[in-house]
């Protein structure tokens, strides 16, 4: 006997077999038990989600000998014929190869006859939106006043395309992308039932490159087994996909978290003897990315289906969020532009330095060069490095700044040079005493969210750092006694916009324009000059 692929031997025969897609399967299954059957079902989804294979189902339930239901035989004449693609009353239209309207006039003429075996005659047409605009008024014409014995299960990848007036005369069902977790389980029930060896991080590559597709996910996997000898592991797959082992793109999230542009591009320069093909390394680094985003805010909702859950937690504490948003958006708009690079590699290699250069440089600081090591200056000096310089005019530097009292907190989150989740809860934390060995806080009720261990951790290293000696961090949450940095900044920032209102409305210019033209002051456009 000739050899079955897997998409075609594990076709569902019933709903119960489905994967996913339970909110169209719920509607059915209710429809049929109950007897309240349209005429007319459109299923819509992207390719391999199981549009056809419901339809089947479909036309199954309604002529099993047994009767209308949502659980067919499969074992009557009528159940295994439609299993094997003959059942004279299930006829299967590819939109795709019958554009013409004679074609589709001729299809239809045969609606009004009655069917010759089964209970229902059903009109499967895969791909309707390839119809052309005189098909689809051939065909509304039957949907509006369609006979009793017949149903019509139409099928899309692009439900745009279909007219209005065909949209209205059906039900509609959106079939969803599977995710990933899901394909990836599935998977392993059909290798266990096939007695063939896996490897979970293996069936992971193949459901991500199924992008959603059940289908595309049998066909990678019967390439799979064909790839491995009879074995499906994640070697195996990356080979046959094209991708990298995943300890690559930590390695390069922490040179990335390092800043070190030399040690980036020599790590880049490691990944391109493998020859990968670097979109779907851009593609991998952004989804670790993201689920190291997730680790810092829910760290429990962080999956583990790569078996790296400790080096995305350490990721998560090492990057702050904002530079973590960064990489990704840079990593977004790059993985657009990537077709455009002269080469792949050069490409990716832009995208990385671009992340170094746009992440934001220490508070108060910026990378300035001198005139004077500029190339081609006048009088031009070998180039040095860039040098880190207050961002003030060197006419008008002021002298150092003093430290700030031990009672001034403002003075000292301004200090700490915090970013992100924990300079947000440092500002919105109120002094309430400082001891020799310990510093009391009160959190303001209203951002007690911005509470964690680890942001605490983070916040009490930072005084230790600032005052030079070991402290012990005591954090309450409550009604602060006293005003807090971000309170006192909204006050600050308030009176400003009240003075410069004020101002506005007081300046005899812009009185003159009220009188002279009758104009009016848009307070919501009015912005304080710092």
């Amino acid at each position: 006997m000739s050899y079955q692929v897997l998409a075609r031997k594990w076709r569902p025969r019933n709903f119960s077999e489905m994967v996913g897609q339970e909110h169209v399967l719920r509607a059915l299954i209710n429809a049929l038990d109950n007897d309240r059957l349209h005429h007319a079902f459109l299923f819509t989804g992207t390719r391999g989600v199981g549009k056809t294979t419901i339809a089947r189902i479909l036309a199954k339930s309604l002529n099993c000998e047994k009767g209308v239901s949502s659980t067919p035989c499969g074992q009557c004449s009528a159940c295994t014929e439609i299993d094997a693609g003959r059942f004279i009353d299930l006829i299967e239209v590819d939109a795709a190869s019958r554009t013409k309207v004679d074609e589709t006039r001729e299809l239809l003429d045969n609606v009004q006859y009655t069917p010759s075996r089964g209970r229902y005659k059903v009109y499967l047409i895969d791909e309707v939106h390839m119809f052309s605009n005189h098909s689809f008024n051939a065909l509304l014409k039957t949907l509006e006043e369609p006979p009793p014995h017949v149903k019509f299960l139409l099928a899309t990848t692009d439900p745009q395309k279909l007219p209005a007036t065909i949209l209205s005369r059906c039900l509609q069902f959106n079939l969803k992308r599977l995710p990933l977790a899901l394909i990836a389980q599935h998977l392993g029930r059909i290798l266990t039932a096939e007695g063939i060896a896996q490897d979970p991080v293996a069936l992971t590559l193949l459901a991500r490159g199924a992008d959603g597709s059940v289908r595309d996910a049998l066909s990678l996997l019967d390439q799979a087994i064909a790839f491995g000898s009879g074995k499906v592991q994640a070697d195996d797959v990356r080979s046959m996909l094209g991708t990298i082992e995943q300890t690559h793109i930590h390695d390069l999230i922490t040179t990335l978290a390092d800043g070190a542009a030399a040690a980036l591009l020599a790590r880049i320069g490691q990944l391109a003897e493998f020859t990968p093909d670097f979109a779907g390394v851009l593609g991998e680094l952004l989804s670790t990315l993201q689920r190291v985003a997730v680790a810092q805010a829910v760290p429990d909702a962080l999956d583990d289906s790569y078996s790296d859950r400790e080096q995305i937690l350490q990721h998560a504490q090492r990057i702050a969020a904002e530079d973590l948003q960064l990489f990704y958006q840079i990593g977004l708009i790059g993985r657009r532009d990537l077709p455009l690079a002269p080469d792949a590699r050069g490409g990716f290699e832009m995208v990385m330095l671009r992340m170094l250069a746009f992440r934001p440089a220490p508070s108060g600081a910026v990378m300035i060069n001198s005139a004077a090591s500029r190339p081609g200056s006048a009088g031009a000096k070998p180039a040095a490095p860039p040098q880190t310089v207050a961002a003030v005019p060197a006419a008008s530097q002021p002298k150092a700044a003093p430290a700030p009292a031990q009672n001034d907190w403002a003075g000292i989150v301004a200090a700490l040079n915090l970013r992100g989740i924990a300079q947000q809860l440092a500002a919105n934390c109120a002094l309430q005493k400082r001891d020799v060995d310990s510093i009391h806080l009160t959190l303001d009720a209203a951002h007690s969210q911005l509470h964690s261990k680890q942001q605490e951790e983070r916040l009490q290293q930072a005084l230790q750092d600032h005052f030079g000696t070991p402290l012990r961090l005591i954090l309450q949450v409550g009604a602060p006694d006293n005003e807090t940095p971000a309170q006192r900044a909204a006050r600050e920032a308030a009176e400003r916009q009240q003075a410069a209102q004020q101002a506005i409305e007081q300046d005899p210019s812009v009185r003159a324009l009220q009188e002279a033209f009758n104009a009016r002051i848009q307070p919501d456009t009015v912005r304080p000059v710092d």
